[in-house]
C-alpha cells in the first residue's frame, strides 16, 4: 500500500468515526464528545474517560487507545484488522466505547 492509499483509506476511517459519534448523540443519551486533531480523534466520555485514535503514518497503521488497553490496526483491503489477531477495528471500538461508556454503542457506519 502506498502511503497515498494508506491515507485515503485511513481518512475514512476517522471520518466513519466521528459520524458514528454524532448519530450516537441523535439517537441516545450517551453524550460522547469528539474532538479532531489531524490525524487524532479523541472520543471523551460523561465519566472522563478517553479512547484516542490516531494514524501511524510511517507504519500504515492505526492505534485505538483506551481503557482496556492499546491496539494497533492495519488495513487488510477491505478492513482494518488487528495486528495481533484480535479482529476487527469497528468491533473493538464498539466494545470499548460501550465498556467506557455504560451504554451499549455502536458505531456500524464502516468505511
Amino acid at each position: 500500500m502506498t502511503d497515498l492509499e494508506f491515507l485515503d483509506h485511513a481518512e475514512k476511517l476517522l471520518l466513519a468515526v466521528e459520524q458514528g459519534c454524532d448519530r450516537i448523540n441523535d439517537t441516545s443519551d450517551a453524550d460522547l464528545d469528539a474532538q479532531r486533531s489531524g490525524g487524532m480523534v479523541t472520543i471523551a466520555f460523561q465519566n472522563g474517560s478517553q479512547i484516542v485514535i490516531n494514524l501511524q503514518k510511517p507504519l500504515h497503521e492505526i492505534w485505538l487507545a483506551a481503557q482496556s488497553g492499546g491496539y494497533h490496526y492495519r488495513f487488510d483491503g477491505q478492513r482494518w484488522m488487528d495486528t495481533k489477531g484480535a479482529g476487527e477495528f469497528f468491533e473493538a471500538l464498539d466494545r470499548a466505547a460501550s465498556q467506557q461508556s455504560g451504554w451499549p454503542l455502536s458505531f456500524s457506519a464502516k468505511p
